[in-house]
């Protein structure tokens, strides 16, 4: 059957790969309570300071600082964003960062967004899972921000700070940030280009 070794030991690469991802990025399962209590802290800057980023070209609009529970991650790498936003980190805090609301919720990302559902008889209201959580677009300033931001696993509590941007390509793809925490749908997602990222033990 094994002919080939050279394909031999690629599947095997292939398999040690996606149980090394597994194992690294498998969900947290912290305590009940509320882990992320604060709301995001989001500061003015001059408008105008631009920041390059290979092709993108971005424009700050402000400082952002959260601390938030991973809901879930996912990762893109052939989209029309992936060059600049490799990771989305769908984000909760106050009763948003809480096992014991979230386990009413089934919560799932694709296609740049960030889904919810809840029962009929959900302990929270759909306006406070709104002003309580986030899809953001992740945008890390180096390599080791990057390798951070990939290795975050849902369950974890994250601290990220950085810069609210929006960011227009050479090519003329843009892509716009939210600077409200009430907004949803398409333009609702916060694009944050990350200088630091820490996570705690729950």
């Amino acid at each position: 059957m094994w002919r080939h070794p050279i394909l031999k030991f690629a599947l095997l690469a292939y398999i040690g790969w996606g149980a090394w991802n597994w194992f690294s990025t498998r969900p947290y399962h912290p305590p009940d309570g509320i882990l992320a209590a604060d709301d995001p802290q989001q500061s003015d800057v001059p408008y105008g300071d631009k920041v390059q980023v290979g092709r993108w070209s971005l424009t700050v609009r402000a400082r952002y600082l959260i601390t938030a529970r991973v809901l879930a991650s996912e990762s893109y790498h052939f989209d029309a964003l992936s060059d600049l936003v490799p990771e989305d980190l769908a984000l909760g805090w106050g009763p948003m960062s809480d096992n014991r609301i979230l386990r009413s919720i089934d919560i799932s990302q694709s296609n740049r967004f960030y889904y919810w559902r809840v029962p009929t008889d959900s302990p929270l209201a759909k306006d406070s899972i709104i002003i309580h959580s986030a899809n953001t677009h992740v945008i890390p300033q180096t390599s080791t921000i990057a390798r951070q931001l990939s290795r975050l696993r849902p369950g974890q509590v994250v601290t990220l700070s950085g810069e609210l941007v929006d960011g227009l390509r050479d090519d003329g793809m843009w892509i716009k940030t939210s600077l409200v925490r009430n907004d949803t749908g398409g333009g609702a997602c916060e694009v944050l280009l990350v200088d630091d990222v820490t996570t705690r033990a729950n």
